[in-house]
């Protein structure tokens, strides 16, 4: 039987591809515009063909940015992801601690990132800020500014503490969403606290930790305004990641031409890191369903 095509359907979904269209690929295809050519000032352009592309793949300051970006998201994902999942196994399914946690959880999010980024750049302060000032009193030499380890360590802890209540809450719904008959199940076969982690949780919690890993390494690979608030890319380029380096390059130095190439490639990196993820994770998640419907059916 032929379906009823329902032309007026396409009518509805114009104004978003229009707007789709406006703000990302307009802009998309200038930036791509920009990358083959180089500007002198005065609007005045000349073909720079590929020659950005190949500076750019041989530069040890792209190099070093990247570097940093991969040491970076690398850390985020090692202390965030396991965090996450911890809090979210501790906190309460029933009584009037879910509502607690959970406003509790999402007040970092709620922070604005320049706010985030002011925030602790006082309180890492030696002279006024709260943590900066204990430190130092306790024999700690701690100063973001000058020290490249202080700076990294208080990125990474900054990161940390905005972004972790992402990654709760999403396994909290995870958590909630399993039905008690598993619980049920697992306390009649006398099965261990992990092994109930191990079999039920994890697995259940499989589909919204693929979201936070995506999320969370999307974010912490273009992170910008909480460090640049916080160190400036200091001391010295220890803390200048790619997206610090972009902004000083066609900002600072108006390098339109060579911004617009690295723009390209930074994004086509995120873009190939997040497919690697998606692929293997959801490739785990398939085998494991295999798995469990061959013991199933043993």
């Amino acid at each position: 039987m032929d379906k009823t095509l329902n032309n007026k359907a396409w009518f509805m979904v114009l104004p978003v591809l229009l707007l789709v269209a406006f703000s990302a690929v307009i802009p998309l295809m200038t930036v791509v515009n920009y990358s083959f050519q180089d500007s002198f000032g005065n609007n005045q352009f000349f073909w720079a063909g590929l020659d950005w592309f190949q500076e750019l793949l041989h530069s040890e300051r792209f190099h070093n940015a990247l570097a940093r970006n991969l040491v970076f998201s690398g850390l985020i994902l090692a202390i965030e992801i396991p965090l996450g999942i911890c809090v979210a196994l501790c906190m309460p399914r029933k009584g009037i601690g879910v509502p607690i946690c959970l406003v509790l959880m999402a007040l970092p999010l709620l922070v604005p990132w320049n706010v985030v980024g002011t925030i602790w750049q006082v309180f890492g302060r030696v002279d006024i800020g709260l943590l900066g000032y204990t430190l130092n009193a306790l024999g700690i030499n701690y100063n973001y500014t000058q020290d490249w380890l202080a700076a990294w360590i208080t990125v990474v802890v900054m990161d940390v503490w905005h972004w972790t209540s992402l990654v709760v809450l999403l396994c909290y719904a995870g958590l909630v969403s399993i039905p008690e008959a598993y619980y049920q199940a697992a306390r009649i076969d006398g099965a261990s606290r992990w092994a109930v982690f191990r079999y039920i949780q994890l697995p259940k919690m499989h589909r919204v930790l693929l979201i936070a890993v995506l999320l969370r390494f999307m974010d912490s690979f273009m992170i910008y305004t909480e460090p640049f608030v916080v160190t400036g890319g200091g001391p010295g380029n220890s803390t200048t990641f790619l997206s610090i380096d972009l902004v000083k390059m066609a900002i600072g130095q108006f390098d339109l031409g060579p911004a617009a190439a690295m723009s390209l490639v930074y994004f086509l990196i995120i873009l190939l890191f997040s497919w690697i993820f998606y692929t293997l994770m959801t490739r785990d998640s398939d085998s494991t369903a295999n798995a469990s419907k061959g013991g199933s059916e043993a």
